[in-house]
């Protein structure tokens, strides 16, 4: 630590101490958790507008105050990326907006994204120390938006980064690919990343619909990564249209794939091959990357009257608010397991409930029937019951014999998984997959069986958040960087 970080140590420490002085614990409890500010949810169901419009900077000021600044702040722990919490969140408090925003980019390369779409229940509020008080954790993940939106309405301005010379590639643009891509350029590396689709962003753009996180959202991280020296290259399949061997020949000395989990699971009964049963993957991929049923877009795609979507998580809730935006007057969640199992977000089953859909829980699907078209018309699903914990302490469900009920439907979502894309992993033969297809890597440094090649996101967990794909990102560039800065010594 040079005199410049010392100082500014210091001056931290002092303000901070001033700050706790300035209220007392008592008054800061007694201070309730801000409410996020939202759409009329029958205005919101007729376009694609943000449904979470932010709080203000009253709220935010108010809501920082509550955080108690603790001496071991678990929430640090209970982050991924380990985001200095507290530090950012006092900034706010101090009305040093700036300055907040720059604690968060220190550590995450998507602050903006991350405050819309990370599961912060499950994570970083979850370990808050007003939840041992019976009370409602600090909103950390509106704060953190907040913060971001507030930097991102300002011009960027350029940053210099010291440039090693060290050129290293990206297969993948998705949040684990944006991670690392961030943090390399900013250990000074020349970072190349590439896409395989039209649009940067991966999953940021073709899976989450614009009403959770619009896309210039995504496209001002984007910038910001530019403003970092990173290239962007499109259209560009790894182990397609440009081979492993390749990028090394053109002097990339480690590659990091990031290339998701693209390929969607159905769940193998009759009737899946019907005109008008399709994947999350599919539906949501024509609706937010292609512009389906937007003026000017030739895309086609299916408009149920009576929808159906089958799962429980997120993708789930992303596709049955989509059905209804895209004009279904009846939407239902058909999931095998109660809601309390639900792997969804509360905030999304919320406003899900808010927009009309219906939840059929403890239901499971069991055929589809068609028309004399070949066109869904019906399904038929198993009532079911929850016997037994499985392997990850959810209960099983089990069927309820002789429960089957037949419902009209015109449209099925299917959104029970996904699969890892195995064209990286086809293309490399020596690279040592799982019966899963997932590409197995060193859980310290994320690096695979092939020397210099990393990987992380979905196609090392199968599936995962947002967040948990930015920290396998980063702790990829920090196992790439500490072997490579060895090998130039």
């Amino acid at each position: 630590m040079n005199s410049t970080d010392n100082d500014m140590s210091t001056r931290d420490a002092k303000w901070r101490e001033e700050l706790r002085n300035a209220i007392t614990a008592k008054e800061r409890t007694a201070i309730p958790r801000v409410k996020m500010p939202e759409l009329d949810p029958q205005y919101r169901v007729t376009c694609n507008e943000e449904v979470n419009q932010g709080i203000s900077l009253e709220q935010a000021v108010l809501e920082a105050t509550r955080c108690m600044d603790c001496p071991d702040p678990q929430c640090v722990k209970g982050c991924p990326v380990n985001i200095d919490i507290p530090g950012f969140i006092k900034n706010i408090q101090r009305c040093e907006f700036e300055e907040a925003a720059r604690v968060l980019k220190a550590t995450s390369a998507l602050p903006a994204v991350c405050g819309r779409v990370c599961p912060q229940e499950k994570q970083c509020e979850s370990k808050c120390i007003y939840l041992k008080m019976k009370k409602q954790p600090v909103a950390i993940g509106y704060l953190e938006r907040f913060a971001a939106d507030r930097a991102r309405d300002k011009a960027p301005v350029p940053r210099t980064v010291a440039k090693n010379g060290i050129k290293v590639a990206v297969a993948g643009s998705g949040p684990a690919g944006l991670s690392f891509a961030g943090d390399m350029a900013q250990r000074g590396y020349d970072v190349t990343v590439f896409e395989a689709l039209h649009q940067i962003g991966g999953v940021l753009k073709y899976g989450i619909p614009e009403f959770r996180l619009p896309n210039v959202v995504v496209d001002d991280e984007i910038k910001a990564l530019e403003n970092l020296g990173v290239k962007f290259i499109k259209d560009c399949i790894v182990g397609k249209t440009i081979t492993r061997e390749e990028l090394v020949a053109q002097g990339f000395k480690g590659i990091f794939v990031a290339s998701g989990a693209g390929l969607p699971r159905f769940m193998g009964i009759p009737g899946e091959n019907l005109i008008g049963v399709m994947s999350s993957n599919e539906y949501l991929t024509r609706v937010n990357l292609m512009g389906a049923g937007l003026p000017g877009h030739d895309t086609p795609v299916i408009r149920g009257k009576v929808a159906a979507i089958i799962g429980g998580g997120n993708t789930a809730m992303d596709s049955v608010r989509t059905a209804r935006r895209m004009g279904a007057e009846r939407a239902i969640v058909v999931y095998r397991r109660s809601e309390a199992e639900m792997p969804a977000r509360i905030e999304e089953v919320k406003h899900a409930k808010e927009e009309g859909v219906e939840f059929m829980t403890l239901h499971n699907p069991i055929e589809y029937i068609g028309d004399e078209k070949g066109r869904v018309c019906a399904m038929r699903v198993q009532k079911m019951e929850l016997g037994e914990p499985d392997g990850s302490g959810r209960r099983s469900p089990v069927p309820v014999e002789g429960a089957v009920d037949q419902i009209p439907v015109d449209m099925v979502i299917v959104s029970v998984g996904v699969s890892p894309n195995p064209l990286i992993p086809e293309s490399i033969p020596q690279l040592q997959v799982s019966r899963r297809g997932t590409i197995e890597v060193n859980e310290q440094n994320m690096e695979s069986s092939v020397d210099g090649l990393y990987a992380g996101g979905d196609i090392v967990r199968g599936g995962a958040t947002v967040i948990l794909a930015m920290g396998d990102g980063r702790k990829a560039a920090a196992g790439m960087a500490e072997k490579l800065e060895n090998l130039n010594k």
